[in-house]
């Protein structure tokens, strides 16, 4: 069976892995990075910290995320924090001789969100040490997150950050919403040509009849107007507006005239 994006999206399918880290803190605030997001799976490998949901530094650094923080699976070893994956992205600053395929973080975002059958994971290192070799060799590929060449290390949140974020924006999009759940924002039916054509003719006549349009001699007025208002994806409603404003022109003009 073939899987689009929206039967298994990849808010579903892609893990966080943090491996060996020292400071609670680090873990809270990716935490905090990956709710923003939209991701919830967090697993940590053998961190500094027996229980860091328990730690005051990480629970002021996750923020208001702290059922992702609370629901952090503690695991022992790489292999363990990948089982059930098929795919899995070491991110490094560090390149490595032999390492995977190098690959940066939105063309891999595009992969994951477009293959339904990806289940994958992304996996960060220690702080001050970065991941092990052994734990790179064990990925499919290496993530270089672009970076100032005099300075490319990243915090560790900022990296998960910047990945969440690059995935998040190779999905669809979805409506924004409120805290309530209503979308924000007001969305009108889109005019179709008809309304359309009948905006430009009456709009028309309203500028003949200040002279703002010289019918005999109208050069290019009209076919630049009409470009103007394609790239706004007028709505039924605007066009209504729009004709309105012409209508009063014309009523005023006639009513001057009399």
């Amino acid at each position: 069976m073939n899987l689009h994006k929206s039967d298994n999206p990849i808010f579903q399918r892609l893990r966080f892995v943090l491996v060996n880290t020292s400071r609670p803190g680090n873990i809270g605030a990716a935490a905090r990075a990956m709710k923003t997001m939209g991701f919830s799976e967090l697993v940590l490998v053998n961190p500094r910290f027996p229980d860091p949901a328990n730690e005051p530094e990480a629970v002021a650094f996750a923020s208001g995320a702290l059922d992702i923080l609370q629901s952090a699976r503690i695991v022992g070893s790489v292999e363990e924090a990948l089982e059930g994956c098929n795919f899995a992205a070491a991110v490094s600053a560090r390149l490595r001789e032999f390492s995977p395929p190098i690959v940066a973080p939105r063309a891999l975002a595009a992969q994951l969100a477009g293959d339904a059958a990806l289940h994958a994971a992304f996996l960060f290192g220690n702080e001050r040490f970065g991941l092990p070799n052994e734990a790179v060799q064990k990925c499919n590929v290496l993530i270089n997150i672009p970076a100032n060449p005099a300075y490319s290390s990243l915090n560790l949140a900022q990296a998960v950050q910047v990945l969440a974020y690059e995935c998040r924006t190779a999905t669809p999009a979805t409506p924004v919403l409120a805290p309530s759940g209503a979308e924000i924002g007001f969305q009108g039916m889109n005019a179709d040509v008809t309304q359309i054509d009948g905006m430009f003719a009456h709009l028309e006549q309203a500028l003949v009849a200040i002279e703002f349009l010289d019918p005999e001699s109208p050069k290019k007025l009209m076919p630049r107007l009409k470009r103007l208002f394609s790239r706004t994806q007028l709505e039924t409603e605007e066009v209504n507006i729009l004709r309105g404003i012409a209508r009063q022109i014309l009523a005023l003009k006639n009513k001057a005239t009399q």
